[in-house]
């Protein structure tokens, strides 16, 4: 089946794209890796010994970046619905990171007292009706959100990617209220066209740790 004139442009520009041919040369697994470089190297969130865990993290991109620096005393936890090829340093559980059995699991490895880092780049399958997408969108952060308080450390942080318009002020005053410090990162690996931001969150508040 022939692609259509839209799909064609996508195709052309995601030849071209710079962060494309730039992870084809140095053998990362997606363009979205020089996001979290990029935000690694302002924030300094992956460190040696550091534990993670990455929501939605098929094909990789952000595990691989995060597994090469936590190192052999730190370790990501990946999970994804899709499968994901094996990573050094990285466990992977493939399923829904709200299902009680896949939380069960992870909660098997997860180092006492929570991990460092909650990671997620994860965008809902989208149906081109805006209104409908961007509620799809703001429903997967807050659940990521409530995820990360449930096993993040108190000094731990959380990134997200979310999307500016509707929702997205009630979703900035949720970090708020559960973070003492909360702020947006829009690294250059973004498209310049694209409402795609990152929101990091750091130091959960005392009220905001349910178990998960």
């Amino acid at each position: 089946m022939p692609l259509k004139p839209s799909s064609k442009a996508w195709m052309q520009r995601h030849i071209n794209d710079t962060y494309v041919q730039l992870a084809a040369r140095e053998g990362y697994r997606s363009r979205s890796a020089y996001k979290l470089l990029e935000i690694n190297e302002r924030d300094k969130l992956l460190l040696p010994g550091t534990f993670v865990i990455d929501l939605g993290a098929a094909p990789g991109g952000w595990s691989q970046v995060a597994g090469a620096r936590v190192g052999a005393k730190g370790r990501v936890f990946a999970i994804d619905l899709l499968p994901m090829q094996e990573l050094a340093h990285v466990s992977f559980f493939q399923g829904d990171f709200t299902d009680l059995e896949i939380q069960a699991q992870l909660r098997e490895e997860l180092p006492k007292g929570g991990v460092d880092l909650v990671i997620c780049d994860m965008s809902p399958n989208m149906t081109g009706i805006p209104n409908a997408d961007q509620a799809r969108v703001f429903n997967l952060a807050e659940e990521a959100l409530e995820f990360a308080k449930g096993v993040l450390k108190p000094s731990g942080a959380f990134l997200v990617k979310v999307f500016q318009g509707a929702d997205f002020e009630v979703f900035r005053q949720s970090l708020f209220a559960s973070f003492l410090k909360v702020g947006p990162r829009k690294p250059k690996a973004s498209r310049e066209e694209s409402r795609e931001l990152y929101m990091l969150a750091r130091g959960l508040r005392p009220s905001a740790a349910p178990e998960l």
